[in-house]
């Protein structure tokens, strides 16, 4: 995957207009990464990025340029969660670059049970932050996540307990990584507006009252981070989590209805026991 930063070494004010305010810093640190890769002549490496901010990456960023190319990994084919490589144009990446390390947890199997909100909660709880690890899957049974490569120390000295459960987190090869049990399924729906709590409504079948109690009572987050506004706009590749009900991420947008009503493609991963 190649592309040429839009405009040169700077943003054209212009690009602003098209994303949400708060999302200005991180359309601005790409186009640092980009300068800092080009004027030193290297690689730059991020840390995990979310699907939002990789789809950032990929609008603001424009045609092929030999000059300048972008690459992007999270360990596996499906991941969410990606490291992503700036650099001069006669870089291409090996896997090493990208410094992703795979992590086991090994727990009693047979006698306790683990879930991806536990461990997420977990690690996010140990004071590292979100962007220092990327997916966490399973095949069912064993439970993995990969993370930055500098973090293994951490990651081994600090997460002993998940909930009440003796762990030991262990580096292991990428190549041991599990084939993961995927439950994400492809859905349509139709939704009055890109508001919050009408695509939780229409989504997960509850009245728009429901929903929007459930984003006024910090139930809800966007890009992994708790979002209290219900009239907040959702746009293509946002991750939502609801608490108890699961998660749901727009991936596109069809068209509209007679009635101006928004044709929806979502992906949707619905709560199973224990799983949040």
């Amino acid at each position: 995957m190649t592309r040429q930063l839009k405009g040169g070494n700077q943003l054209d004010s212009a690009v602003f207009q098209h994303f949400r305010p708060e999302e200005r810093p991180f359309i601005e640190r790409i186009n640092d990464w980009r300068n800092q890769a080009m004027n030193e002549y290297r690689p730059i490496l991020t840390n995990f990025l979310d699907p939002r901010q990789i789809f950032l990456i990929e609008t603001v960023v424009g045609k092929v340029d030999d000059s300048f190319r972008y690459w992007q990994d999270g360990g596996y084919n499906q991941s969410e969660r990606r490291r992503v490589i700036f650099a001069p144009g006669y870089f291409t990446p090996e896997s090493q670059d990208y410094h992703i390390q795979l992590f086991e947890i090994k727990y009693p199997v047979k006698f306790a049970t683990l879930s991806h909100g536990r461990i997420l909660g977990t690690l996010i709880n140990s004071g590292v932050d979100r962007s220092q690890f990327g997916d966490i899957i399973t095949d069912g049974e064993t439970w993995q996540f990969f993370g930055v490569e500098s973090m293994a120390s951490f990651f081994e000295e600090q997460i002993v307990k998940i909930g009440s459960i003796n762990v030991r987190v262990e580096p292991v090869p990428i190549l041991d990584a599990v084939k993961p049990v995927v439950d994400w399924q492809e859905e349509s729906i139709v939704a009055t507006s890109m508001r919050l709590d009408t695509i939780i409504s229409e989504t997960f079948n509850i009245s728009r009252q429901r929903a929007k109690e459930l984003v006024e009572d910090q139930r809800v987050q966007v890009n992994w981070s708790v979002n209290q506004h219900p009239d907040f706009q959702v746009d293509l590749l946002d991750m939502l989590s609801v608490r108890k009900f699961g998660r749901v991420q727009v991936l596109d947008v069809l068209g509209r209805t007679r009635k101006e009503r928004y044709k929806l493609k979502i992906a949707t991963l619905r709560r199973q026991p224990l799983s949040y």
